[in-house]
């Protein structure tokens, strides 16, 4: 702890303060203890002041000099020995403080011998001298070195601190670079081929159809094209996601999701929800355009994932709503199904039944982002109910134009008025 505050206190952003209080200790011990009697002795003992304060900037010449004016101050008679020899004690801990390697031990030899002088002329006894000149240059010189030591081994040892740690980022970065790489060739070679043969052959199938063929059948098979095809282009910039991240965020155009095109994105979700046979009325608040593109991106993945289980464990003969509204600094995503009409309660929670990883993966994806989502039986009814409230921020206040009437508050995209049946009484499959 004395170490770390004789750093503090020699640090060159305290000069400022040391200035001061050095000058007030030097003319309180002139003007109090060792007060000059004559004007020859005042001029001397303010020069030696002068000198000693630009100890800091030129320890060297500063320690020297001081040495000069005490053994001229003895040639002349003066009587200001001791207030320079103070001052001679505050230059030398400067010097070793400050200084290091040959001028600054020669510096301290020719300020001691000039001061080992003046003493052998003040006092007759050899033994007392000596000692005197080891108490007046050896400490300041051992304590100024022993703060120059102790600084410059923490300062290495804060590099060397820097230096592990952009090493551990370095190392940290390569192996994330390494797994994205291994994760964007098994996408490409594994998932995206596959997905690719499908659309191929669905596409194959397509053509090849007679005209006798159901209408239905021609249907379902354009909606798996379609719905290959966008899987493989989201595929493709997720692929070079991984590959280059960079060139990614330098290239906006290959963003997995835009804000602006956030609500287009959630009506052509919510049109291939509603061709897997649910019946889907949604409102969607415009004022999500606003969110940030990870925001936005886990919006579109929460509703497509709950649709997608709509679709799966509520049947085709199911009605679901979905509401997607931001209120003041909270997205919040709901999606409620009636449960179908022919599938009876489930017998167990979804988490025991399901076995997939839905449910976990908008979990995460939610809290990751500081959210929370729950999911479960509607409350008292009939079917299940999926809620997610994201914090997106203060949204942006858009200022009214003059005259203009005011625009919907939701974006509603409605299914036939008969698909919803909220009067039922069965519970909803686990998800």
């Amino acid at each position: 702890m004395l170490t770390r505050w004789m750093e503090r206190i020699v640090d060159d952003q305290a000069a400022p303060a040391r200035f001061v209080v050095l000058s007030v200790l030097a003319l309180g011990d002139l003007r109090l203890v060792h007060r000059p009697e004559t004007g020859r002795d005042w001029a001397l003992a303010l020069g030696a002041l002068a000198v000693c304060l630009a100890g800091s900037r030129v320890p060297l010449g500063a320690a020297v000099t001081l040495g000069a004016l005490l053994l001229g101050g003895d040639l002349l008679g003066a009587q200001v020995g001791v207030p320079i020899k103070a001052m001679i004690a505050v230059a030398l801990f400067e010097l070793a403080l400050r200084r290091s390697g040959r001028r600054a031990v020669l510096g301290a030899a020719v300020t001691v011998t000039l001061v080992g002088v003046h003493v052998l002329r003040s006092h007759d006894e050899a033994a007392g001298s000596l000692y005197r000149l080891g108490i007046l240059a050896g400490l300041p010189l051992l304590l100024g070195a022993y703060i120059r030591l102790t600084r410059e081994n923490a300062r290495q040892a804060r590099e060397r601190a820097a230096e592990t740690e952009r090493r551990r980022r370095s190392e940290t970065l390569a192996a994330r670079a390494a797994e994205r790489t291994a994760i964007a060739r098994e996408l490409h070679d594994l998932v995206a081929h596959h997905v690719s043969s499908m659309v191929l052959r669905v596409g194959v199938a397509r053509h090849v159809l007679t005209g006798d063929t159901d209408p239905r059948v021609a249907e379902v098979l354009d909606d798996l094209h379609g719905s290959g095809t966008a899987a493989l282009a989201d595929l493709r910039r997720l692929v070079a996601l991984l590959r280059d991240p960079e060139q990614v965020r330098a290239d906006p155009a290959t963003s997995l999701v835009e804000p602006a095109g956030l609500v287009e994105a959630l009506e052509a979700v919510l049109e291939r929800g509603r061709r897997t046979g649910p019946a889907v009325t949604a409102e969607v608040d415009p004022a999500i355009t606003g969110l940030d593109a990870m925001r936005g991106l886990a919006v579109l993945r929460l509703c497509q994932e709950g649709l997608a289980n709509v679709a799966r464990h509520a049947g085709p003969g199911a009605a679901a709503r979905l509401s997607v509204r931001l209120d003041g600094a909270t997205v919040r995503v709901e999606i409620a199904d009636d449960g179908g009409r022919d599938v009876p309660p489930p017998e167990r929670p979804a988490a025991v039944r399901s076995g997939g990883y839905g449910l976990i993966g908008m979990t995460e994806r939610v809290e990751l982002l500081g959210g929370r989502l729950q999911a479960g039986p509607v409350p008292g009814g009939r079917g299940w109910r999926l809620l997610a409230e994201l914090p997106s921020g203060p949204p942006p206040a858009a200022e009214p134009v003059p005259g203009a009437e005011p625009g919907p508050a939701l974006v509603h995209f409605a299914a036939p008025p008969d698909a919803l049946d909220p009067g039922g009484r069965h519970g909803g499959p686990g998800r």
